[in-house]
């Protein structure tokens, strides 16, 4: 059975001093916004912000007296940063003992007593699907995590884990303009095995960069904003979420207007033909 999230993901990348360095009240207010907004699962990694961000998510959370069962907590472990901790090289860790710290540390930094969902941040070639379904188990025993999933992991690596722990999410980058994984087996495994997808960075790079692709697509969401009085950002979560892998954008916009209109999306119906116009114009040619 899998915890039930809000349609779309409220991301917490950069919220910390990665990118807005929101203070206490300023998250404080983020997170009541949101919940006012049916944005009630919050996704965070134990690296954002170098370490920082989580800590000081919590600390708001505790100032905004938001009852916990209220919402969802989601973050993820297993990518040891150079910065924030005193390590050579960037590497990844999922040894039983590190897995569980990683959790208990989050806790304590979130100010929570467990995660909705704990997600495996990226695969590593050194993981051992025995030693991270007995981090899996203590956890869940102890009641710390209720969930557990992938991200940015393959079919193949998702089934190396799967053999021995259940899994019910991976989160991998989806977009109009990066959907390779509706095409590489990863949504038909994922759908297959009854595995939610989550989509970072679900409005991709049309607003962030001016290239061939984007242009094309820009001309078309102006066409479809006139034609369904939606935003263009709210007409490309529309397209993610009409994919039938019930996929779960996590949108990291912390501007009000954005946040007031994410949870529209999941009201449009984009129609079929206007789906695969967006997909056309992505890939600049017709569908085979």
């Amino acid at each position: 059975m899998q915890t039930k999230l809000s349609p779309i993901v409220a991301g917490t990348m950069n919220w910390g001093v990665w990118d807005k360095n929101l203070n206490t009240s300023e998250m404080d207010h983020l997170i009541h916004l949101c919940v006012e907004n049916k944005i009630t699962s919050f996704d965070h990694a134990d690296i954002y912000g170098d370490y920082t961000t989580e800590a000081a998510f919590g600390k708001a959370l505790a100032q905004s007296t938001i009852d916990r069962k209220q919402i969802q907590l989601i973050s993820k472990c297993g990518i040891q940063h150079v910065k924030g901790r005193p390590n050579k090289i960037k590497h990844y860790d999922y040894a039983k003992d590190y897995i569980i710290w990683s959790v208990e540390n989050s806790l304590k930094n979130l100010q929570t007593d467990y995660l909705d969902v704990l997600l495996l941040h990226r695969p590593s070639p050194l993981m051992i699907a025995d030693e991270i379904a007995e981090a899996v188990t203590k956890l869940k025993q102890e009641g710390k995590i209720i969930d557990f999933g992938v991200s940015n992991f393959t079919a193949s690596q998702t089934e190396l884990i799967r053999q021995k722990t259940a899994i019910n999410y991976n989160q991998v980058q989806f977009s109009a303009t990066h959907h390779e994984a509706m095409l590489d087996g990863s949504f038909d495994y994922m759908q297959v095995h009854n595995i939610r997808p989550m989509s970072w960075n679900p409005l991709g790079t049309v607003f962030r960069e001016d290239i061939e692709q984007t242009r094309r697509l820009k001309k078309l969401l102006a066409e479809l904003v006139q034609k369904y009085h939606f935003g263009s950002d709210t007409l490309l979560l529309a397209w993610i979420l009409k994919h039938p892998a019930q996929v779960i954008p996590v949108a990291g916009t912390v501007n009000i207007a954005r946040i007031q209109a994410l949870y529209k999306a999941t009201e449009l119906q984009l129609d079929q033909e206007d789906w695969f116009a967006i997909w056309t114009e992505s890939m600049g040619n017709k569908v085979p």
